[in-house]
């Protein structure tokens, strides 16, 4: 099997540093919540009720398995959302 032709070099957005549960977090304009959350290694961000990670699921919006609280606003869907420097996020704490 041949390939077609070489993937063309990734540019990403300026670097910036973002806050996720109190801790810095690396990330690039251009990418969303869940990118940087997703590229730094955490995969979940909350629980069910029966204790189940949740993360990304769908990754456009529908699903609502990736809500955060981005600067004091509840339930926003880090899949839809872009970052920005100095951005505050808080995942659910499991007890």
């Amino acid at each position: 099997m041949t390939r077609i032709g070489t993937p063309p070099e990734v540019e990403r957005g300026q670097a910036i540093t973002i806050r996720v549960d109190g801790l810095p977090l690396p990330a690039h304009l251009g990418e969303t919540l869940a990118g940087a959350m997703l590229a730094s290694g955490r995969r979940a961000w909350r629980h069910t009720r029966h204790g189940h990670a949740r993360g990304l699921f769908c990754g456009i919006g529908l699903c609502f398995d990736c809500l955060v609280t981005v600067n004091g606003t509840p339930n926003v869907r880090a899949c839809l959302t872009p970052v920005a420097a100095g951005m505050i996020v808080e995942t659910e704490r499991k007890p």
